[in-house]
């Protein structure tokens, strides 16, 4: 298991911690290899009932981290056999809930993962944000299908586009969260719900999942989005825009691409 990424299995349920609190939970491909191993482990291991995503410091994630991104636009290959990826397809096939623990920033794929929670408790005044137009790229985590179909096209597609952050009550209200409560309480809540899931008939429960996602056409989409993704990762639009981040200054996207 990763340094960063730390889990604790107890009553079912497997609790996956993001632990890069210095970095706001900035994800490294290193760190997506081993949540992709949790995941994984969190669908073949009957001791397992749930898995329950959570953080530790003041961020759930900053989304990729931009370090390693431009590391990963410099290289050749298919980003489908990159960690990322590997998580991502785990994603879609586990058929057991998925809980998530939402306190301050969700960025990028900390926004994405949501989406394939079952459940989503989150922090009152925590800002979930999908700012990848803002770096020049395109979204993943089959978010292309589902935030859309979670909340409307014209909501998802200004998340998208301007990559403006909503807070919790918003998402609340706009159906990406099942609860929104106090900071303090957040992974209180979060475990509850957990517990409560892991009591439930297991079987019962996989097969109810099962029946409500596609995994195959959730892989179909990610792999579409990947195509996308991989092609702006490595466009000068994308070297700008990771550029101007690093530098802390806006990007210049007025040259013809």
């Amino acid at each position: 298991m990763n340094e960063h990424i730390r889990t604790h299995l107890e009553g079912g349920v497997l609790t996956v911690v993001f632990d890069r609190a210095d970095k706001k939970n900035a994800i490294t491909q290193a760190m997506y290899a081993a949540l992709a191993d949790a995941t994984e482990r969190a669908r073949t291991d009957d001791a397992v009932r749930v898995i329950l995503f959570r953080s530790e410091g003041d961020s759930f994630s900053a989304g990729n981290d931009i370090a390693d991104f431009i590391a990963l636009g410099r290289t050749e290959g298919d980003l489908i056999e990159m960690g990322v990826f590997r998580f991502l397809k785990a994603l879609a096939d586990l058929d057991k809930p998925a809980v998530a623990a939402v306190r301050g920033r969700a960025v990028g794929i900390g926004l994405t993962l949501l989406l394939h929670c079952d459940m989503v408790v989150a922090a009152e005044d925590a800002l979930l944000s999908a700012p990848f137009v803002n770096l020049a790229l395109a979204p993943e985590a089959a978010s292309s299908l589902l935030l859309a179909a979670g909340v409307g096209h014209q909501r998802a597609f200004e998340l998208f586009a301007l990559g403006e952050a909503i807070d919790g009550r918003t998402a609340l209200a706009w159906g990406l969260a099942n609860r929104a409560v106090p900071a303090d309480q957040v992974e209180a809540t979060a475990a509850d719900l957990a517990a409560r899931l892991a009591a439930r008939a297991p079987n019962s429960i996989r097969k109810t999942k099962a029946l409500m996602r596609d995994a195959e056409a959730l892989w179909a989409v990610m792999r579409r989005e990947a195509e996308a993704f991989g092609s702006q990762m490595r466009s000068p639009e994308a070297m700008e825009a990771f550029m101007a981040f690093s530098q802390k200054r806006a990007p210049d996207f007025s040259k013809p691409g």
